[in-house]
């Protein structure tokens, strides 16, 4: 299986992306040991959550979110997809569709047919921090560069705030 950190790196440089690699133990790659170990507001974390349909053929999506927030997945993504029934991706289906694991997703380097959705508050802050690939880098950069994507659309109402 080809390297998801390079693969992301590799994404980035052929998009034109400034960005700073940010090193991670992998241990502390799920979001809310990375933000307390490194110093990072939860609300400069954003997540890529791979979503799948319930019925064959399976229909996924990779979605956006800020660490503050929870992807709306009964109502706005279900209607985006066009499907009856929707759930979040299991760590396996997520290294199949993606080719990289829980943790280090990101929307950079992903297969070109996956639809990337973005909630409108992920463009607020002026800098986040998204997933590097895998579970030992994270990558910071300006929520404007994910409008580089290709294909990827900012949806307001993608998420809603935490209770």
């Amino acid at each position: 299986m080809p390297d998801p950190e390079a693969a992301v790196l590799d994404a980035l440089a052929g998009l034109k992306i400034g960005y700073e690699r940010l090193e991670c133990d992998p241990e502390a790659a799920d979001t809310a040991v990375f933000c307390a170990r490194y110093g990072i507001p939860p609300e400069r974390s954003a997540n890529t959550i791979l979503v799948a349909s319930k019925k064959e053929p399976k229909v996924h999506a990779a979605c956006v979110v800020l660490a503050t927030t929870s992807l709306d997945v009964n109502h706005a993504v279900r209607g985006l997809l066009g499907v009856s029934r929707l759930s979040f991706a299991s760590a396996e289906e997520t290294v199949a569709v993606t080719g990289m694991i829980v943790g280090g997703v990101t929307p950079f380097g992903l297969p070109a047919a996956l639809p990337v959705y973005v909630d409108e508050a992920v463009m607020a802050p002026e800098w986040i921090v998204l997933g590097g690939g895998g579970r030992s880098s994270k990558i910071k950069l300006a929520p404007a560069a994910l409008r580089l994507v290709p294909g990827l659309q900012v949806v307001p109402g993608l998420a809603r705030p935490r209770a």
